[in-house]
């Protein structure tokens, strides 16, 4: 009994450790960051890597999206004569929770893959230990900079897939089905709230944003210096930001809804 007793002593506070040294990375990440913009092309660089390679996906799937919310909402909103306000349906999902949420979980799969790949094959060649040994630190040069490009592309992200959805359920709900395209855009724009919608949507995708950008470098910069090391911590990313995407979207929507 008492083995066990040890054992699970020495896997909370081996738990309680980790947290520990994952809170203080957060917030060396976070003391780092203003330094990272007084290297702009070091972030611009990222922000093309990071940013502008997730667009064709983010955009693709945007606009599906749109399309199945234009086709459910219309077949659910015609059993009460309010096909008109498939607009608005379209805009709010997409707004309030997919847009963030779907941008979100592609960002992590994409973007942050390929940084926990990059920082952990750095770290098994040895590149990273190279830079400490010049008496340059890898956090500000390398880790800052990735860290701040990804917290600036996810709302940006975000935004262009809510907008191409919302594009989707028109051209679905519109042009397809036949629903009056003045109810479409009007009613949108009265249900609309650009601060308590619009808003919480950028509020979200900011938070998701830090969370992404964090596991991703944290994973890769523990990751085994080996190949396996490496591939096992890219699994651990796409795990890690999907749940922690998912649970922060929970608790911020009732935060933001004022269900708590």
């Amino acid at each position: 009994m008492s083995a066990v007793a040890a054992r699970l002593g020495a896997w909370v506070l081996d738990r309680l450790a980790g947290i520990g040294h994952g809170a203080r990375f957060f917030l060396r990440l976070l003391a780092l960051l203003p330094g990272a913009f007084m290297r702009p092309r070091l972030v611009i660089d990222q922000l093309h890597f990071i940013g502008n390679r997730s667009l064709s996906i983010i955009l693709v799937s945007g606009l599906f999206v749109g399309f199945v919310l234009g086709f459910q909402g219309y077949y659910i909103l015609q059993r009460y004569g309010s096909a008109e306000a498939l607009g608005l349906m379209v805009a709010l999902s997409l707004l309030r929770e997919l847009g963030p949420v779907v941008a979100a979980l592609l960002f992590a799969g994409r973007a942050g893959t390929s940084l926990t790949a990059e920082i952990g094959l750095m770290k098994a060649g040895e590149q990273l230990s190279a830079m400490e040994m010049m008496a340059v630190d890898p956090m500000a040069r390398v880790l800052a900079p990735r860290f701040a490009a990804a917290v600036i592309a996810m709302p940006v992200l975000a935004t262009l897939f809510s907008a191409v959805g919302v594009i989707g359920g028109w051209g679905v709900g519109v042009l397809l089905i036949g629903v009056d395209a003045g109810g479409f855009w009007s009613q949108m724009q009265a249900g609309v709230d650009v601060f308590g919608d619009l808003g919480n949507g950028v509020i979200k995708s900011v938070v998701f944003g830090f969370v992404c950008a964090f596991t991703a470098l944290y994973v890769g910069h523990e990751a085994q210096p080996t190949p396996e090391g490496v591939s096992r911590a890219t699994t651990t990313t796409v795990v890690a930001s999907s749940l922690a995407v998912l649970g922060f979207d929970f608790i911020l929507t009732a935060l933001m809804f004022g269900a708590v």
